[in-house]
C-alpha cells in the first residue's frame, strides 16, 4: 500500500486571472496536477462531474456558490471502486468561495479514508487554502491531512519550483 494517487478537481473555460477573465483549454489545478505528477509519479485522477458547471466564469461561480449553500453533492463520473492501494492522496482543487468544490466532498465521502495522508493543493487567485483544510478533514473522517499548498492560478504554469519544495518537505520527515 505505498502507492500515491493525485485526484484533482479542475475547470477549465473561462476563469478568473489576476483581475480579469480568460479563457483557457486547460484548467489551473489541472495544470499543477500534471506538473505534480511529474514530480511524483503519482497515478493521477480527474474528478469530473456528471453535470459540469456552465462554462461562463459568473454562471459557475452563482453555481458553485448555490451547491455550497445546499451542502449538494454533485455526481461524479468514473470514480475508482476503491482507493485502498493508495497511501498518500494529493487532492487539488480550485478554491470556490473560500473552500473546497463540492464535488471534491462528493469525492472524499465516497471512501473509507482511514488512516490515509491527505496532501491538498488548491490554485486560487487571492483566497488561499480558505477554510478548505478543515472541510477535508470533516468529510474525511480518519484521514491524516498533511500541509497543503495554495498557487495562484494565474502562476499554475510556473508552480514547478514550489511543488518540488512541497514534495521535498515531506521526504525530508521521512516519507
Amino acid at each position: 500500500m505505498k502507492k500515491r494517487l493525485i485526484a484533482y478537481f479542475s475547470r477549465a473555460d473561462e476563469n478568473y486571472f489576476e483581475g480579469e477573465l480568460k479563457y483557457v483549454e486547460v484548467g489551473n489545478t489541472e495544470t499543477v496536477a500534471k506538473k505534480l505528477q511529474k514530480i511524483t509519479g503519482a497515478d493521477l485522477l480527474a474528478i469530473r462531474m456528471e453535470t459540469p458547471y456552465d462554462r461562463d466564469y459568473h454562471k459557475c461561480v452563482e453555481e458553485a456558490r448555490k451547491d455550497l449553500e445546499e451542502n449538494a453533492r454533485p455526481r461524479l463520473l468514473d470514480l475508482p471502486e476503491s482507493l485502498k492501494d493508495y497511501r498518500v492522496i494529493y487532492l487539488g482543487y480550485p478554491n470556490y468561495c473560500g473552500t473546497v468544490p463540492m464535488p471534491v466532498l462528493t469525492f472524499l465521502e465516497s471512501y473509507d479514508l482511514t488512516g490515509k495522508r491527505i496532501r491538498p493543493f488548491c490554485t486560487h487567485e487571492g483566497g488561499g487554502m480558505g477554510s478548505s483544510e478543515s472541510d477535508i478533514l470533516k468529510s474525511s473522517p480518519g484521514a491524516i491531512l498533511e500541509m497543503g499548498a495554495a498557487i495562484p492560478g494565474s502562476k499554475a504554469e510556473e508552480s514547478d519550483e514550489l511543488l518540488e519544495m512541497w514534495v521535498d518537505s515531506f521526504y525530508s520527515r521521512g516519507d
